[in-house]
Parts: structure tokens; sequence; C-alpha cells
């Protein structure tokens, strides 16, 4: 076949029926019940092609640009982290993106689900991503909530972050610091020992931060519970109504972000010293690219921000019409989040390039030693403070904007979720499961508003939001591209978007990203270190790193389940077949039976009329160039 072949004789019935079948418990209808007659699944749709694409930008240009990258950066040394992550973007991020998208249009199902019609053993790769992803969940509402909490105290043109507190001074004199006020851009300060007035707010009045949680983390913070409430019901709010009225509210989740980040990079570049933190925002040191943490990083980050591994994406793509251009969306997201990350990256370091200049030291010094969220926390509003023009009606806005982001990625989170319960229980109402999926992530989410909750965080968000991520991303590019094979999935893509997979993603999915997860996570292991927190990298005590420990192993401990229950029920096979059994992806095609038919048969006839290969190694390079 040549790269001009089309795919012919492919009807695009419409198959689904809308959002309020599904949400009246119709939309998930079993395999067996839908192929019965022939028809596809009855199933939810966006409202049209571009829904769908804003969806996926509100799902992944989120607080993990504006939060985490800037953070991560930071800790793994500016410049020298951005040369990993645009590599892992291009070989890893970008067409793992696509390869979870085609999955989820294919075969019309939740991440859990897909894995299962796969091949049954797999389906413990959807819950592992769904423990993460649950994870993410129940902290990422906890920044919500702080939003929220800066949200209200910006209704003044005084902020309470922009000056020194008396109050603090016992604090400050117990550990030799001196604070620097916020809003004065004039002051300047020399020595090591300085902190903004914007950091001591954030974790003196916001966080009630403890230095130690050895004896405990404490109890919730009755102020920040509260909008961790309201931020679960406004959650609940937006999930119950389903794809139709997310798709609507998507176009100004998606866009108007951008309209407040472009205004404060200006703003961030007009500030003293912001040349010198953008420069070294950019500056690389060569040594870095060596250090094992800083490619696991960037493949986390890049996991976090597109939202690739969590079962999100195969979730909203499901929506999909089977023949939507996937291709398109997947480059569009890909690159716009990268563009967003850099945006927010530049503008985090101006600012901070601005502090150091009133500080009197070297931007790699401020806030080096810092927790996750208070760089945005602190760099942000002291940014703020800065303004002389309506400084409190850009405040208002911007936290805004941050709350929206927030309600975009987790709605998909909690989606994912809430989809995997209904497909295994589909005679709940989907009302119930989204009421019951925010109560319990509420209830668990309290840890995280204590004093100790920034601690539980950063440890949940590098045990349950990055390394059961990376495990199980693993296993699912393993599952698709070497067990299911790349010729398969490159046929099954041809089939419904009647377009030919062009040889970037063959080696992509075939060589590059496969074998780089692998090397990285090992080297990774290798090299693992203890995890620290805090401005003195105190480690966490043995009882709450546990904790941990054991949510990755839930994710690989299910999955192991799985594989012997499979085993155990293929016994009656020989011995050499049992694996073969085990993991057969016989039951894989795309919903309905007359769609599944109609797949069949073409492949069949494309295998057939192609020429045999003379090896192995020739019939596999053939696979990877498209021939």
């Amino acid at each position: 076949m040549n790269g001009d072949t089309k795919v012919t004789g492919l009807d695009n019935p419409a198959f689904v029926k809308g959002p309020d079948d599904l949400e009246n418990g119709k939309g998930h209808v079993s395999t067996e019940e839908g192929e019965e007659d022939g028809e596809p699944t009855e199933r939810a749709t966006w409202g049209n092609g571009i829904e769908f694409l804003m969806s996926c930008i509100a799902m992944s240009v989120g607080l993990g640009n504006i939060w985490r990258f800037p953070f991560i950066a930071n800790r793994n040394g500016g410049g020298a982290f951005l040369i990993p992550y645009l590599i892992v973007l291009t070989v890893i991020g970008r067409p793992l993106y696509y390869m979870e998208m085609a999955l989820g249009q294919f075969s019309s199902r939740g991440n859990v689900k897909m894995y299962e019609k796969l091949s049954p053993v797999l389906k413990g790769i959807g819950y592992g991503q769904l423990i993460g992803s649950t994870c993410v969940a129940t902290y990422y509402c906890s920044l919500m909530a702080i939003t929220l909490f800066y949200f209200v105290n910006s209704f003044t043109s005084d902020f309470p972050w922009s000056i020194c507190q008396e109050q603090w001074q016992e604090y400050l004199d117990e550990r030799g610091w001196i604070c620097v006020d916020a809003s004065n851009s004039n002051q300047s300060s020399t020595g090591a020992n300085m902190i903004s007035s914007s950091e001591m707010y954030f974790r003196r009045e916001v966080l009630k931060e403890i230095d130690d949680i050895s004896d405990g983390i404490g109890l919730p913070e009755w102020r920040l519970t509260l909008f961790l409430l309201l931020s679960w019901f406004i959650t609940f709010l937006v999930s119950i109504r389903g794809v139709k009225s997310s798709g609507k509210a998507s176009y100004f989740l998606a866009l108007f972000p951008y309209v407040i980040m472009i205004t404060l990079l200006i703003r961030a570049a007009t500030l003293n010293g912001a040349a010198d933190g953008m420069f070294y925002f950019i500056d690389t040191d060569w040594e870095r690219l060596k250090d094992a943490d800083v490619w696991y990083a960037a493949v986390t980050q890049c996991f976090f921000s597109l939202n690739v591994g969590f079962g999100s994406i195969i979730m909203f793509s499901s929506y999909n019409s089977f023949s939507h251009n996937i291709n398109r969306d997947a480059l569009v997201v890909t690159t716009l989040d990268t563009f967003t990350s850099l945006l927010s990256g530049v503008t985090i370091f101006g600012i901070l390039g601005n502090l150091a200049y009133e500080m009197n030291v070297d931007p790699s010094e401020v806030l080096s030693a810092g927790g996750g969220t208070g760089l945005a926390f602190i760099s942000y509003p002291d940014a703020i403070s800065k303004f002389t023009l309506v400084p409190w009606l850009f405040a208002i806005l911007f936290f805004f904007m941050l709350f929206v982001l927030g309600v975009g990625s987790l709605m998909a989170l909690q989606s994912t979720l809430n989809t995997a319960i209904s497909d295994a229980f589909p005679s709940i109402k989907s009302w119930m499961i989204s009421a019951c999926t925010a109560s319990g992530c509420f209830l668990v989410g309290l840890m995280y508003v204590t004093p100790g909750g920034q601690y539980m965080l950063d440890l949940v968000d590098h045990f349950g939001g990055t390394f059961i991520i990376f495990v199980f991303a693993i296993l699912e590019v393993v599952a698709v591209t070497w067990l299911y094979g790349i010729d398969n999935f490159c046929l099954d893509l041809e089939f419904m978007t009647k377009q030919k997979v062009g040889i970037y993603w063959r080696i992509c999915w075939g060589v590059l990203m496969p074998v780089l997860l692998i090397v990285i996570f090992v080297y990774f292991i290798a090299t693992l270190t203890p995890l620290s927190y805090g401005i003195d990298s105190l480690y966490y005590p043995d009882g709450i790193s546990a904790i941990g420990w054991c949510i990755l192993g839930a994710g690989v401990v299910q999955m192991i389940f799985w594989l012997g229950f499979y085993i155990y029920k293929n016994r009656q096979h020989p011995l050499l077949k049992i694996p073969g059994e085990v993991f057969s992806t016989r039951t894989w095609g795309p919903d309905g039976k007359k769609r599944t038919d109609m797949w069949r048969k073409w492949k069949e006839d494309v295998l057939n009329r192609r020429l045999p290969g003379k090896n192995w190694f020739s019939q596999k390079a053939k696979t990877l160039v498209g021939r």
C-alpha cells in the first residue's frame, strides 16, 4: 500500500443518542447487549468537534502548567530541565497523547473497559491509572481551595500578603530571617536570610504550616475546609451535567486564562531584575542532563501536564464520533500545552528575578527549597502586589482564572472515576455516582488542608501522581505496541481515520517511546533517594512514607492479582499455551457488531495484499516505515 491509500467502504452511522440518554442510565449498555442487534452501544457524544478540542485544552492546560511546571523546572536546574522536557514531549508525550485518543475513540469506552476489551487481564492497567488519577483529584482540589482563599482576600487594594505583619516577628527571629515587603519594588536588602512577605503569608496565614510532622499533621484549617467543600460542590455541579454542558463551558475554560497570563507576563517583564530571572530559566547546566532525576521529572511533568497515563484522554475521546480527526487535535493540544508551560515558566522566573533583585541574591537562591505549591502561590501574588493600576481587579481575575483552570482539569479526573463506576454499575444514576465520588474525595482531601497538609501533598504527588502513573504508562505502551502490535494498532487507526499512519508516529510508538520510558525508569529506580520536604529538606517519618509506598503497592498488587486470576482461569490449557490465552487480544475491536465485522474484513484484505517479508527484521522494518 502506498502513502495515498485511502480506506473505503466505511460508513459512519449516527450510533449515539446524546448526553441525556447517558445521564438517564441508558448510555452504558454492555458489549453483549449492544451487539445483539448489530448496532453500536448507545453513548453520549460531544456537541461538535470543537467542543472536544476545547475540553481537551481545558483538561490539559491547567494548574499543572502554572503551578507545577515552574516549580519542577526550578527544582531541576531551570534551563537544564527544558531540553529533556522538550525531547520527552516530542518522542513520548505527544505520541502517547495521540495513542490514548485513538484507543478511546476506537473502542468508545472509558479506560478500564477499554483495556478489558483489548485483553481482559489488562484491566489492571485501567485500575492502576484510576488509582493515580484519584490520588491527584484528592489533592488537586486542595489547590483550588487555596486559590479561593486568595480570591476572597483580593477584594482590596491592600493585599494582606503585600507587607510584613507584626505577628510574624517572633517566628522570623527564631530563624534569623528578615521579611521583605512584596509591595515595595524599591526595597533592597543584603544577606541570604531574606524571605518575602508573600511567602510568609502563604506559610503562616494560609497554610499555618508546621516545620515537622513527626507528631502528626494536625487538624484541618476551618477556612480552607470550607473552600475545599465549595470547590468540590462546584465541580460536582459541573460534572453532573455531562459532556453537553461541559463542552459548552470549555470555550471559556480554555480561552479566558490566556488573557490574564499574557497580561501578567507583560507586567513581569517590566520589573527590575526580571531579565536575570528569565535568563536563569533558559540557562543550561549541561551536567544536570546526566542526572536521572531531571529526566524522570521531565517525563512525569509531561504526563501530569498533558494528563496522559491518567485515563482522562481515553475517557474524553470515547465520546467522539468514530471518524473524528484526532491527529489534528493531538497536535493542537500538545503544542498549546507546551506553549502555556513555557509562558508560565518565563513569567514565574521573571518574578523570581525581581525577588532576587530586591533581596540582592542570585535567582537560584530564591525559593529554591520551597514546596511545590509555594512557587505559584507566592510568586504570582508577589507580582500582583507590584501593580499600580487597579491591582485588586487583576488579582480577582487572576485567581478566578486559576480556579476555572482547576475546575476543567479536576472535572476530567473525576469524570474518569465516574465513568469507570458507571461502566461497572450502569443502573446507578450518574448524579449519584458524581455525588459519591465528590464526597469521598472531599473527605480524603481534608488531610491536605491541615498544618502538615503540604507534606502529604508532596508525598501523594510523588507516589500517586507520578510514580504509579509512570509504572502503568510503561505497561500501557508495552501492551499496545508490543503485545497487541504496532502494525495492528496502526491498521486500526487507519481504518478509523481513513489515513495512513506516518513514520514519525510509528517509530515513536514502536521503538523510542517504550525504550526511553523503560530506560529512564530503571535509571531512576537505581538512583532513588528518600523523599524530603521543606526549607530544611526534612525526610518523612517512616510511618508516613509507608503511606506513599502503600499507594504504589496497591496498584502493583491488583495488577498481579488479575494476572494470577486469568492464569488460574486458563489452567485447563497446556502450560505453554497459557500465556497466549491469558494475553489474548481476540476480544478487541470497535463498538458494534456491524462495524467490528467490517473492521475484521478490511484488516484481513489489507494483510492478504501485503508481500511477505524475507525475515523477521525486514517485517518489523516495513512496519515502522508503514509499508
